[in-house]
């Protein structure tokens, strides 16, 4: 992975309401660590209950965007969403197709989260040479039928491969029911990803998410599954996360999930051990730390502290005195453990998963601190035993 700011291009329209588009795709890249550009294509009025007004962006005037921004800052991976017209989307492609060596991703946005139409079919039509030059294309389900005209989603996106050249990225978020896959079609392999629906009406700007979290990741350096993989985190933890805002789609909340996923270690979890459980859960609650995990049978006990989270660790038998452990969460915790020990630097024992769902590997800091590398995922602040609201 590159270690400066990944710069990533980001070509879509704007939504006045701030769930989608370009707005979207700027927190997403902002809160993951990147820096964010713009080329505008459409300016829409909408809020979470629909779409009441679009204005193309002439085609030219994008074109300028994107020839102002690579010409100074430069571009370490694009993301392209809403396209205004048939016209706008070949000359995109035209331009884009001069970035040597810059990861694209293509999120085919045809229809709104409210049903609002976004391109025409003329429009769609010319989708076909921006996935000529994409890494990834990332379309729904309904998009992918409408590119291919087939409802086996495998086949669809086989198709799509086999057409443009670009790898597919079938998400499994219109489909019925409780369980939900996604997976990533490529030329020669196919990676896939399951979960559970995180059920919420706040599912404005999934798509546009997704697409810019890949790019983002992409721009860093990671191979195109990692990308895939961490993005949907993302999205996930900023599911889990939405403000509730709005009568209809509400946004997600990307602003609380720069402590989930991202480049690099994260200190985000801190542990202290005691032996009275009921003293130092009313301690802690009454600082005003908000409770999130209840297990008084393991004396346990876990505590948010903003995006960080806090847990308490008792017991009343053992002879031990206060410590502290602290976690380090890393998305790449095989690899990482594997340079550290290559360097010299010994670990208690190396990454397991453990049965609160969280891998971790164990070592102590010159002091005899204790100090875990970790990946936890969803599972450190909304695990399945989380307390209701």
């Amino acid at each position: 992975m590159t270690a400066k700011t990944p710069r990533i291009l980001i070509i879509a329209g704007s939504d006045s309401g701030g769930g989608a588009g370009i707005q979207a795709d700027i927190k997403t890249v902002t809160m993951l660590g990147g820096h964010a550009m713009t080329a505008v294509t459409a300016v829409t009025a909408q809020n979470t209950k629909g779409v009441t007004a679009v204005h193309a962006i002439p085609t030219e005037t994008v074109l300028a965007q994107i020839d102002a921004v690579v010409e100074d800052i430069g571009v370490d991976a694009v993301k392209i969403g809403m396209i205004g017209s048939p016209f706008t989307a070949l000359h995109i492609a035209a331009r884009l197709e001069k970035l040597d060596g810059v990861p694209i991703v293509f999120d085919p946005v045809m229809v709104a989260t409210s049903g609002a139409t976004l391109a025409d079919d003329p429009t769609i039509a010319a989708f076909g040479k921006l996935m000529e030059v994409s890494a990834v294309a990332t379309p729904n389900l309904p998009e992918l039928r409408r590119l291919t005209g087939q409802d086996d989603e495998v086949a669809a996106a086989l198709d799509l491969v086999s057409r443009h050249g670009c790898a597919v990225l079938i998400k499994g978020g219109h489909e019925e029911g409780d369980a939900l896959a996604d997976a990533l079609i490529e030329e020669d392999n196919m990676t896939s990803w399951q979960g559970q629906r995180i059920h919420t009406s706040s599912t404005h700007g999934t798509g546009c998410t997704l697409a810019s979290g890949i790019a983002f990741y992409l721009g860093a350096g990671l191979p195109l599954s990692q990308a895939v993989e961490r993005a949907r985190l993302f999205v996930r933890m900023a599911l889990h996360e939405a403000p509730g805002l709005g009568q209809g789609h509400g946004p997600l909340g990307h602003y609380a999930v720069k402590l989930d996923t991202g480049l690099g270690l994260r200190l985000n979890q801190v542990t202290v051990t005691g032996k009275d459980y009921a003293k130092m859960v009313d301690f802690y609650r009454r600082l005003g730390l908000k409770q999130i995990v209840d297990s008084p049978e393991n004396h346990y006990a876990r505590f948010e502290a903003g995006a960080a989270t806090f847990s308490v660790q008792c017991d009343p038998e053992a002879e031990i005195g206060e410590t502290v452990a602290v976690y380090f969460e890393c998305d790449d915790l095989d690899q990482r453990v594997e340079q550290l020990a290559r360097s010299g630097i010994p670990f208690e024992h190396g990454p397991r998963n453990q049965p609160w769902m969280w891998r971790e590997a164990r070592l102590r800091d010159p002091s005899g601190n204790t100090v875990f590398l970790y990946r936890a995922g969803e599972n450190r602040r909304f695990p399945p035993w989380r307390m209701a609201e």
